[in-house]
């Protein structure tokens, strides 16, 4: 049977409002398309999970706003066991406010909202839900302490810890040291580690930062330049998939959504990492943040396509990056 896969985190509304350029402090520019879908870090990867054919559980608060009633419906019917998610009386659903520009880039703030009813003391509560799982998949959009009570739980109990320190911030030796796999972006990377990551070389220092902070494998996703992987087989560099980027707001969700489905199968880190790479490059040519993740079947065929003569699932054409360890 498939590995189970627990989502810990943040469901928001995305308020999304596509610019030409993002507006500078005092100006107002006018938009080509406002959106409400939607989004959170954590549901974003919950949805990219379930559609790529991840056995998924959903751990998150949401409002008793009309917006929270329908997102639970909604991660049903994509797949996701919400049996943990729980509508917070008094509370709206969290927001995020995204300018998309004409370059594809966004640009976010966003207010907690029911996601910071996700407490420790809420997370205790679902110790046997958490130590029940096979993966436990996190990032930084609902409360530190939560996520550091999550992590410990799961890895007393043998959970593997999969951590997206995203959005970008320090955090605590302990939390880290609690995990097992970290999947930084480029920006992510250097905050943690004080490395500026710009090329595969500088991505392999800072995963030696994390190595040292006792975190096992380190996936550093660098968008056109592939995914970087260093662990105890050594560093090497998943190349990405060439495409037209309409929109990257959820791409690095895709990743690790369809990286930890790959991982749940028993496929190896590089055979997960090439197909995550598949699905964040389909990701990024539509709108929006769950309404650009895409399902099981055109990942695979994305793939097929792109690779008619390789196993997706090998490490075929995998750089192997030698680097002083």
């Amino acid at each position: 049977m498939t590995k189970q896969i627990l989502v810990l985190g943040s469901v928001n509304a995305d308020h999304v409002l596509k610019v030409d350029a993002f507006p500078r402090p005092g100006e107002t520019v006018t938009g080509s398309r406002y959106d409400v879908i939607p989004g959170g870090k954590g549901a974003n990867q919950a949805v990219a999970s379930a559609r790529l054919g991840g056995n998924t559980h959903f751990l998150a608060c949401v409002g008793q706003d009309a917006f929270g009633r329908e997102i639970v419906d909604k991660f049903a019917e994509d797949g996701i066991d919400t049996s943990l998610v729980e509508q917070v009386e008094g509370l709206n659903t969290g927001v995020a406010l995204i300018f998309v520009d004409g370059h594809a880039e966004n640009c976010i703030g966003i207010a907690a909202e029911a996601n910071a009813a996700l407490t420790p003391e809420r997370v205790l509560e679902k110790k046997a839900e958490i130590a029940g799982t096979d993966y436990l998949l996190m990032q930084l959009e609902t409360p530190e302490a939560s996520i550091l009570e999550a992590a410990k739980i799961a890895r007393s109990t043998g959970v593997t810890v999969v951590l997206n320190p995203a959005p970008a911030r320090p955090l605590s030796d302990e939390l880290l040291a609690n995990v097992d796999m970290i999947t930084p972006n480029q920006t992510e990377a250097e905050l943690l580690t004080g490395v500026a990551v710009h090329n595969p070389e500088s991505a392999c220092q800072a995963a030696l930062v994390l190595h040292d902070k006792g975190i096992s494998t380190v996936v550093i996703t660098m968008g056109r330049l592939g995914a970087l992987i260093s662990d105890q087989q050594g560093a090497r560099i998943v190349p990405s998939f060439d495409v037209s980027a309409n929109d990257t707001t959820a791409a690095g969700d895709t990743f690790n959504g369809a990286l930890l489905v790959k991982l749940a199968e028993g496929i190896g880190i590089d055979g997960a990492a090439r197909f995550a790479n598949a699905a964040a490059g389909i990701s990024v040519t539509r709108s929006g943040a769950q309404t650009s993740i895409p399902g099981r079947d055109e990942t695979e065929q994305f793939l097929a396509e792109r690779m008619p003569h390789c196993d997706a699932h090998s490490s075929e054409n995998v750089q192997q990056i030698m680097i002083e360890r």
